[in-house]
């Protein structure tokens, strides 16, 4: 059972690593180079359609396997790999901590600014957005590996 949680943690952490990784590297600078108008209808309908049942499983499952993971005792696991496992949670958590006190909020608000011209709509929340996104990205690569130094110890 521990093993199939380590691996589940490993499995979760590094898809929703790769997913953030990819949105930083790929998506965002895409988005960038739209036009205002084009930039806020955009964001507008990711934030409509990232919060699905896919997204909300590996949201929960980034904390969830790792923590079960450390809940289950196991003979003979060595300091590091708890170690290990406690720093990639308390990683996943931080990136939760940004994303649900930080991105989800200005999410929210750029959904609710329809009466602002896009240009205002756009500068009170690309930078910002962006910056919290960049923080949570370095937490779920960090959790990712972690994780995975704790599957290799």
């Amino acid at each position: 059972m521990a093993t199939l949680l380590l691996a589940l943690a490993a499995i979760s952490t590094g898809l929703f690593a790769g997913y953030f990784l990819i949105f930083q590297t790929g998506v965002m600078p895409a988005l960038g180079r739209l036009n205002d108008e084009q930039f806020v209808a955009a964001m507008r309908r990711v934030n409509e359609y990232v919060p699905r049942p896919v997204f909300l499983l590996t949201f929960l499952a980034v904390v969830a396997f790792p923590a079960a993971a450390l809940a289950v005792p196991v003979d003979g696991r060595s300091h590091t790999q708890r170690w290990l496992l406690v720093a990639g949670l308390v990683c996943a958590v931080l990136n939760h901590l940004v994303t649900i006190g930080g991105n989800v909020p200005l999410n929210n608000a750029l959904a609710s600014a329809t009466s602002s011209p896009d240009s205002v709509a756009r500068a009170a929340f690309e930078s910002r957005w962006n910056t919290l996104h960049r923080i949570r990205t370095l937490f779920s690569v960090a959790a990712f590996a972690l994780v995975i130094g704790a599957a290799l110890s």
